[in-house]
């Protein structure tokens, strides 16, 4: 069995599903597990319905209408006379989805957060499906609700291995060509859970495991791991190999091609993580397996944008000690606080983190009740991993001011404003 991955940049329209299709006659589908995201900036619209849903009611179906206009509009261009049919089931999901959004009671954003967005890979998936069908070929389409079990940690949910493997062993058995949403899964009561944003390459990585696959490929829109992101910095080059040990590092920095948890699955069982490009599937792309380190050895290059900044200090000049960073990280866990960087001295923290789940507010609020506290946001946070002068040069002289810097043997890492 092989895993593919496609995220949203190579099925945003009915082209890209085409040229999907294309792929997959290419290199092979027989025995292929395919793993969809949501189409295009699907994920981002729903994120607009549920901002609607809870600031701004009266823009909620209009939101609505936009993306289902934009899907069917796909079903359309692939379909042609067939596209009716199609269109059925995309208006069946936006049903179910406005009757959720009027039933439901539960105040908590995360938990609407999670059955709202899966809606983007339910649709891209039951489309490409139908499209497969289209081109005579016999598909299998999972939902991975079915099979990805979790805990209740909406928006970044804790698998339950044991009972994962089980259920895609039992429900993936038989079948040639299989496709499956990327992204999410469910928890014991069934209702569904997200494993964090860019997750489908997790779920990749999941369905891999448990099936004991040959190998997983990531299909990108760039020709396989860069040095760094083209669209922040210069000249970035091509790393054909890289050990499962660096592709971890350079995913827990934020490396946006590969994400933080596919790797360690696929590692245990020492399966193959190949990055291609799908407009150009022939070319070898990156490998990410057992060997070298990195090939070739040259500085890699890592930004994550519109970080938080905070420092603390102690109110009456105390030793920041270990009861005090115990009780900071509890409070960062709390409110779901992504952690990128800490630093300390004898009387002050400092951490760089992501506001990604929006509770700043609530989180510093109650470090004042302890602590001396000043924000910084929307600074940038640069790593540079197997550094030289030339590339801390480079970050140094970019203009902007650095707030924070430290350096271990191989990675440094720079928080500019």
């Amino acid at each position: 069995m092989k895993v593919f991955k496609f995220g949203g940049a190579s099925v945003k329209d009915a082209s890209g599903v085409k040229n999907l299709v294309r792929v997959l006659n290419s290199v092979g589908y027989k025995d292929t597990l395919v793993v969809v995201s949501a189409m295009g900036k699907t994920t981002n619209a729903l994120e607009k319905v549920i901002e609607a849903y809870f600031e701004n009611k009266p823009r909620l179906s209009h939101e609505l209408l936009a993306l289902k206009e934009f899907h069917l509009k796909i079903v359309e261009d692939l379909f042609e006379e067939q596209a009716a049919k199609i269109a059925e089931e995309v208006h069946a999901y936006f049903e179910d989805l406005q009757a959720f959004l009027k039933s439901n009671k539960a105040p908590n954003y995360s938990f609407v957060y999670d059955q709202v967005v899966s809606y983007g890979e339910l649709l891209s998936t039951t489309i490409i499906h139908r499209y497969f069908e289209f081109q005579g070929w016999k598909s299998f389409w999972l939902d991975a609700r079915d099979c990805i079990k979790t805990d209740d940690y909406y928006r970044a949910a804790n698998l339950n291995w044991e009972e994962t493997q089980a259920l895609i062993n039992s429900k993936a058995n038989g079948h040639q060509l299989i496709i499956a949403q990327g992204f999410i899964g469910s928890n014991s009561n069934n209702f569904t859970t997200t494993l964090g944003r860019e997750g489908s390459d997790y779920s990749a990585a999941i369905f891999a495991y448990a099936l004991n696959a040959e190998s997983v490929t990531i299909w990108k829109d760039v020709p396989g791991v860069l040095n760094g992101d083209p669209r922040v910095f210069n000249n970035t080059k091509l790393l054909h190999q890289i050990s499962y040990r660096e592709a971890i590092e350079l995913a827990f920095y934020g490396a946006s091609v590969i994400h933080p948890k596919t790797l360690q699955p696929l590692q245990r069982k020492e399966i193959p993580l190949y990055v291609k490009s799908f407009e150009n599937p022939e070319e070898i792309g990156t490998a990410v397996s057992k060997g070298k380190t990195l090939d070739p050895l040259i500085p890699c290059y890592i930004v994550k944008k519109d970080q938080v900044l905070i420092r603390l200090s102690s109110i009456d000049f105390s030793f920041i000690v270990e009861e005090n960073i115990s009780y900071i990280f509890g409070l960062l866990h709390e409110y779901q606080m992504p952690v990128e960087m800490i630093q300390n001295s004898a009387i002050s923290f400092s951490v760089c983190v992501n506001n990604k789940y929006k509770r700043l507010e609530e989180l510093v609020l109650v470090l004042r009740s302890r602590f001396n506290v000043e924000v910084k946001e929307q600074v940038d946070l640069f790593t540079v991993r197997h550094f030289n002068d030339e590339a801390l040069k480079s970050i140094r002289n970019n203009g902007k001011q650095i707030l924070l810097e430290q350096r271990t043997e191989e990675t440094a890492q720079f928080v500019l404003s």
